[in-house]
């Protein structure tokens, strides 16, 4: 009777496997394929010679320079591209995170019990989701090179400038243009994510650290800041590979047709090369395997530095039998 049991039973464990199927055909599809043909195509050459295989030859034009000005030019391009990735990510971040944890703080702090503090998450949160081409198109009329710009124009009303400034034009004028942009639009998000971990902490250690008369600084340096480690690298770790990857808005924030080289991140310079009149496609695939591999290993180390080791195995002893 037993055997018979057995046998009427079904197994769906293969139809979990069914519904997510899709997902990893997708993916495959999608992401896996196109990782594959770019990391091919990043040992061949350019131009009219893209069926040629080159080896390293990109890697190291891009890394090194070469015997040549055009290679020498290349590189250059690719480091400064580099320089001004970490440029714009590490200042727009910096902001980003101070005011997702001031919010966060303020608008979780049972003491000071801030009211209406759900409209306040949905407007804050809000710049996440317009698109960044709208974005972009705000600011530059906002900060325009020209009289007509809106922070222009009322500077000159007001007589305090006797010409336009050049916002975009200016280096370190448009990379904090960018910065306070990237940060606008993605502090609400980290906000959001610190905001459920404070809620997650138990209200019973706030209430002993009150007690015991805790201070607020005191308890946010050793109480919510040790407990938020794991959000907060998570943080730190998106917020990167996001960060090395910016693309639309320094792109978009220009006027006319030349891009400022002082906004040509990585992901432009991989963009640049690839849609240019000659196309340079090996380059192209070279730079954005450099930037995966830069984008892991940050994302790694960012990782291990700032998480706990593991607990010591127990060691195993090893007991004699008696014969």
């Amino acid at each position: 009777m037993q055997v018979a049991r057995n046998k009427q039973k079904v197994s769906y464990a293969k139809y979990g496997y069914i519904f997510i199927a899709p997902f990893f055909i997708a993916y495959a599809f999608f992401m896996i394929y196109p990782l594959i043909n770019t990391i091919i195509l990043s040992f061949k050459g350019n131009g009219s010679t893209v069926d040629d295989w080159v080896g390293f030859q990109n890697f190291q034009y891009l890394l090194f320079g070469g015997e040549t000005r055009a290679a020498d030019a290349i590189h250059s391009k690719f480091v400064s591209s580099l320089g001004n990735t970490v440029i714009l990510w590490a200042g727009n971040f910096v902001v980003q995170i101070l005011l997702s944890l001031l919010f966060a703080v303020w608008f979780s702090d049972n003491r000071i019990k801030v009211k209406g503090t759900g409209f306040f998450k949905v407007v804050m949160y809000l710049p996440n989701i317009i698109t960044a081409t709208s974005v972009a198109a705000m600011f530059l009329m906002l900060f325009g090179n020209s009289k007509y710009g809106a922070i222009n124009s009322l500077l000159l009303n007001l007589g305090w400038i006797s010409e336009p400034l050049k916002f975009v034009n200016n280096v370190w004028s448009s990379r904090v243009l960018v910065m306070l942009i990237q940060s606008w639009m993605w502090f609400g998000n980290t906000m959001i994510l610190l905001l459920s971990g404070i809620y997650g902490i138990d209200a019973s250690i706030y209430e002993a650290a009150e007690i015991d008369g805790s201070s607020g600084a005191n308890t946010f340096f050793r109480i919510t800041m040790p407990i938020l480690k794991p959000i907060f690298i998570y943080v730190v770790i998106t917020s990167m590979i996001g960060g090395l990857q910016m693309f639309d808005i320094p792109y978009l924030l220009h006027e006319g047709t030349t891009i400022r080289p002082s906004l040509e991140t990585t992901a432009v310079f991989i963009y640049g090369q690839f849609h240019q009149q000659s196309p340079n496609y090996g380059y192209s695939a070279a730079a954005s395997v450099i930037l995966f591999v830069i984008t892991a290993v940050l994302g790694l180390i960012i990782y291990k530095t700032n998480t706990e080791p593991s607990a010591p195995r127990a060691k195993k002893h090893k007991f004699e039998t008696r014969r």
